[in-house]
């Protein structure tokens, strides 16, 4: 007998060895206040060395709404959707969660290579840690984002409340984005010097800085693709509830949902396969 099937006979377990899934994410909610704290630790030391701090945060996304709704609204001329300021503050503030989680879940087991190799924990909560940062983050935005459209002539209504649901299902997507690339970078490290690039053509291809249904118009099949973009759904149902824009098909609330829960499990599962690789290749 060999010595792992003597260990195996009396109950020893294999030191690292990866949990069944139900009880890995059990672990991963107790350890929920680890995730947390390190969420808002990275995010203070992230800023502390500058004078505005933590106003970066609001500022960064501002600052790109005014730079992109410039060059764009000129670009598109007469083309440019009703209340332009608006809609493109709406559409960078979402968007600039979204690539939060894509870029900082990327490199969430990379980064931490040290901790991953000298302590035992649920690996999982590092992508998760970087998605509650920027879930603040999101907070402090959308609090801010309340006198910026009060600015633009839009209050604060019933209708505002069914943003809530829709932001449920796209943190959602975000994070099972996150799990995934969180592994994948781990394996193919080209992929970190691909996905600026991934990020930058979903920015543009999204919906951020323009109306699709305007510039793409002459092209139905492409309209039919963008309806199943769970980016484009989030920016479309944000931007009707909040500014008064054009009403969308109500598969979304259907769509959107689903594919972000089955993202969400999916990219769970494919970074909790490969659980017991991580900090050892």
């Amino acid at each position: 007998m060999s010595l792992s099937q003597f260990a195996q006979e009396h109950g020893l377990p294999r030191v690292g060895a990866r949990p069944p899934f139900l009880s890995y994410m059990a672990e991963v909610w107790r350890r929920r206040e680890f995730v947390i704290t390190m969420a808002r630790y990275r995010l203070r030391s992230g800023f502390e060395a500058n004078r505005l701090g933590i106003g970066w945060v609001v500022l960064r996304p501002l600052l790109n709404a005014l730079i992109y709704g410039t060059i764009f609204g000129l670009l598109q001329g007469s083309s440019r959707p009703p209340d332009f300021a608006a809609y493109v503050v709406v559409g960078i503030f979402l968007f600039e969660f979204f690539q939060g989680c894509f870029n900082d879940g990327s490199k969430a087991i990379v980064q931490n290579r040290s901790l991953v190799q000298s302590l035992a924990f649920p690996r999982i909560t590092l992508p998760l840690s970087s998605i509650v940062e920027r879930l603040i983050s999101l907070g402090v935005m959308l609090v801010v984002l309340v006198p910026i459209l009060a600015f633009f002539g839009h209050y604060p209504r019933w209708e505002w409340l069914m943003v809530v649901p829709m932001l449920m299902a796209f943190i959602l997507f975000s994070a099972g984005i996150a799990f995934i690339t969180a592994r994948l970078t781990v394996y193919v490290s080209d992929l970190s010097q691909l996905l600026p690039f991934i990020s930058r053509i979903l920015f543009y291809s999204s919906g951020v800085l323009f109306d699709v249904g305007r510039i793409l118009g002459d092209y139905p099949w492409v309209l039919k693709v963008y309806d199943f973009n769970p980016l484009y759904q989030a920016l479309t149902m944000a931007r009707h509830y909040l500014i008064d824009a054009p009403a969308f098909p109500l598969h979304y609330w259907i769509t959107l949902p689903v594919i972000s829960v089955v993202l969400f499990v999916a990219g769970a599962l494919f970074f909790w396969s490969a659980e017991e690789r991580y900090g050892r290749d």
